[in-house]
């Protein structure tokens, strides 16, 4: 089974999301709707009483709630109660907001390109493209960060194909390759740009980007020399 962590981008909120390949689902972490629909500081405690609240209705909705494990702020992963589409529909039902109808025409564009994006991958990095461009990057610089981008997947192809597992064995691994070029963790990283839950890389700068790719790479390049000369 092949999954895909991604984050999708509701009225500039991020929701984490995995896509599974086999299922051909996406499953959307429910305290991150929760708060991109309420705007609430604590979505766990919204999520609970709603789980409250669905369970005392008689609904069966939370039983099938599943988890897995997404990254968190603090760059680990925890298993984090997740929902598909079907699930989130019937879910937001229960949270009065105004945005629960914009965010169901979203759930259901992010269905449409993920099957455009499978039958031609150029799709998702225009659409990645697009998105940053409107965030106000550069060209030079969104160009060099869909370089990362592939840079980094050879690098957790090399892993997935020496049994690493993603969540601590991963971001171990990449502490290791930020300490080696920036003598900082991930982490420390993350605080000195004072970064929560955004992405780090989408707050580097052209030659952090560029000084991180190059570690990347050569790592990868070190692990496929040791392979080919065992």
């Amino acid at each position: 089974m092949t999954k895909e962590t991604s984050i999708k981008l509701f009225e500039s909120k991020q929701v984490r999301s995995i896509w599974n390949d086999e299922l051909e689902k996406w499953y959307f972490s429910i305290i991150d709707v929760i708060e991109a629909l309420t705007g609430t500081d604590r979505p766990r405690k919204y999520w609970n009483d709603l789980k409250a609240k669905i369970n005392k209705e008689g609904s069966q909705l939370s039983e099938k709630i599943g988890q897995l494990k997404m990254q968190s702020a603090d760059g680990k992963f925890y298993l984090t109660d997740v929902a598909d589409t079907e699930q989130l529909f019937r879910l937001i039902q229960s949270i009065p907001s105004p945005k629960v109808e914009p965010f169901k025409m979203w759930l259901a564009k992010v269905g449409r390109e993920r099957i455009d994006e499978i039958e031609d991958p150029e799709i998702g990095f225009d659409r990645l493209m697009e998105t940053y461009m409107k965030k106000g990057y550069s060209k030079n610089w969104i160009n060099q960060r869909l370089k990362s981008i592939e840079v980094r997947k050879e690098l957790t192809d090399e892993w997935d194909n020496r049994g690493v597992k993603k969540g601590q064995e991963y971001a171990i691994l990449t502490d290791e390759i930020t300490k080696a070029w920036a003598e900082l963790t991930t982490k420390q990283y993350k605080n000195l740009k004072g970064l929560k839950k955004e992405n780090l890389r989408d707050h580097m700068a052209n030659l952090e980007l560029v000084l991180n790719m190059l570690a990347e790479a050569t790592t990868t390049n070190l692990k496929k020399e040791k392979a080919y000369n065992f």
